[in-house]
This record gives structure tokens, C-alpha cells and sequence, in this order.
């Protein structure tokens, strides 16, 4: 183990994805896409969210949270990728990596508090109806969603202050496509289970936590579901749930894998891959999956269109 902040690397090298030119030009189209789609899918809800009264319940409040989490998410590597792609020179200033990682990470708790609260909206709407509106008010529903925002981000301090303090005096070519608090433990040559050991039990309360409320909360609905005497009214109480669940079963399947076990375990190829369905398919999906196959959002969008 070598003693004392040896860390003298000023910059990192992003590997990303290693190939032939065109491989880079392919995939620096199918970034750039997918970028743009996923952008305008986010704003689109986020907008029509905003611009129309009758969407301004929990219902959709929480998914346009969502959606602004998902456009600072992808804003904050995206770019670089796309940059890197086009670049001979793929490196990243260590301040830089230091702050896109606390930012993704950050965010990503974030997101993982907010699928939980959805999740527990979902319960009450489904499973105490009569008395839904009067216990998730509006102020109920601004504490819960800037709660989320507040806990993901205070969730990564102390994590964050512990990445700093490692040292790094060997090689700086990190295999990912951005700053990977995996990657970051893989290359220091200082003591890393102190940083490992915060990290693993962060994972576990907040990846494995929010599991539990969402598993617990589904238990309960899909009992109450099931109770329901007319196949209409289970048709309609499951489907105001079944885009969530959709949701919750991709981001927790990956995150599970990627963070709750051991860093050093993992194969960084493979976490790379995981890393790109999680962090780049998924926030493309969610306005699609979650909120513009809703019947009130298609009927203002078509709505919209008509009156252009």
C-alpha cells in the first residue's frame, strides 16, 4: 500500500469504446440520437406538465421530476462521449471526472427515491382510493419529490469526500465511457476498502432499500388488484401501474448488478455494457414507456397537433 496523496495524474483517458474509425462514426450517430430523443421526449413531459392544469397531479408530477432527472443525467456524459468519438485525444481533467461522477451518481439516487415515492403514490391511489386525495396533497407531494432531490444528493457526500482523498500514481485509462466510481477504486494505489465499504453499503440502503418499499408497496396492489370483482376495474387499476413496474424491473435489474457487490468483482468490460442499457436506453425509454402512452397525455398531444 503506498502512504500519504501521492496523486500527481492531472487527467484521465476515457477508453469508451475502442474500434475502427467507422465504428466510431456509427456510434457517434447512434449517441447523437438517442441524445436527441431522449431530450425532446423528457421536455415534452416536463412541458405539457407544466402548460396544462389538469396534468398537475402526483400522477404526473413525479414522472416530470423523473424526466428532468433523466435530461441532467444523459447531459452529463453524453456530450463527452460524443466528443470523445470524434477526438483523438479522449481524455478527461481530473476535476472534471471528480465532478461528472458525483453529478451521475448524485442524480442517480435521486432517481432511485423518486421511483420509490411513485411507487408509493401508485399504493394509496389503488389501495386506500377514498382517502387518497386527502392524505397526498400538493404539500405532501412537493415534500416527497424535493426530499428525493435533497436525499440523493446528500446520499453521495460522504462517499464523494473519500474518492477524493484516494491517491493515484499508476495508469489513468479508465474503461468506461465516464468517471465510474468502479473504475476510480480499480486504478488507486492506495488503500481502497474503507471507499469500497461506504460504497457497498450506500448501494445496499439506497438500490436495495427503494427495492423493498417498491416490492412491498406492489405486494399490496397487486393483492387489492386482484380483489377487484369486474375485469374492467383490474384492467384499469393495473395499467396505471404497469408502465412504472416496467421501469422499475430494467433500472433495478442493472443497478443491482452494477453496484450492489464488491467493486473490484466486477469485470469493467461487463459493467460497461450494463452501464449502457442503464444509463442510456432506460432514459430513453421512460417518457415513452411512462407517461406518452397515457391516455390523457396522447389526447392533449393530439389535441395540440390538430390546433398547429
Amino acid at each position: 500500500m503506498v502512504k500519504g496523496n501521492q496523486t500527481n495524474v492531472k487527467e484521465f483517458i476515457l477508453l469508451g469504446f475502442p474500434g475502427s474509425r467507422y465504428l466510431q462514426i456509427s456510434l457517434f450517430m447512434i449517441f447523437l440520437l438517442i441524445y436527441l430523443l431522449t431530450f425532446t421526449g423528457n421536455t415534452t413531459i416536463i412541458s405539457l406538465v407544466w402548460t396544462h392544469r389538469c396534468l398537475h397531479t402526483p400522477m404526473y408530477y413525479f414522472p416530470c421530476n423523473l424526466s428532468f432527472v433523466e435530461i441532467w443525467v444523459t447531459t452529463a456524459y453524453i456530450p463527452k462521449i460524443l466528443a470523445n468519438l470524434m477526438s483523438q485525444s479522449k481524455t478527461i481533467s481530473f476535476p472534471s471526472c471528480l465532478l461528472q461522477m458525483n453529478f451521475v451518481f448524485s442524480l442517480g439516487c435521486t432517481e432511485f427515491l423518486l421511483l420509490a415515492v411513485m411507487t408509493y403514490d401508485r399504493y394509496l391511489a389503488i389501495c386506500h382510493p377514498l382517502c387518497y386525495h386527502s392524505i397526498m396533497s400538493s404539500t405532501l407531494t412537493t415534500q416527497l419529490a424535493l426530499g428525493s432531490w435533497v436525499g440523493g444528493f446528500l446520499t453521495l457526500s460522504v462517499p464523494m469526500f473519500l474518492i477524493t482523498r484516494l491517491s493515484f500514481c499508476g495508469p489513468t485509462v479508465i474503461n468506461h465511457f465516464f468517471c465510474d466510481i468502479d473504475s476510480w477504486i480499480a486504478l488507486s494505489c492506495t488503500d481502497t476498502h474503507l471507499v469500497e465499504m461506504v460504497y457497498i453499503a450506500l448501494s445496499f440502503i439506497v438500490v436495495l432499500g427503494s427495492c423493498a418499499v417498491t416490492l412491498g408497496s406492489y405486494i399490496h396492489i397487486i393483492s387489492t388488484i386482484v380483489r377487484i370483482p369486474s375485469a374492467q376495474g383490474q384492467e384499469k387499476a393495473f395499467s396505471t401501474c404497469s408502465a412504472h413496474l416496467t421501469i422499475v424491473v430494467m433500472l433495478y435489474s442493472c443497478s443491482i448488478f452494477l453496484y450492489v457487490k464488491p467493486s473490484k468483482q466486477n469485470s469493467l468490460d461487463m459493467n460497461k455494457m450494463v452501464s449502457v442499457f442503464n444509463t442510456i436506453v432506460t432514459p430513453l425509454l421512460n417518457p415513452f414507456i411512462y407517461t406518452l402512452r397515457n391516455k390523457d397525455v396522447k389526447e392533449i398531444m393530439i389535441k395540440a397537433f390538430s390546433r398547429s
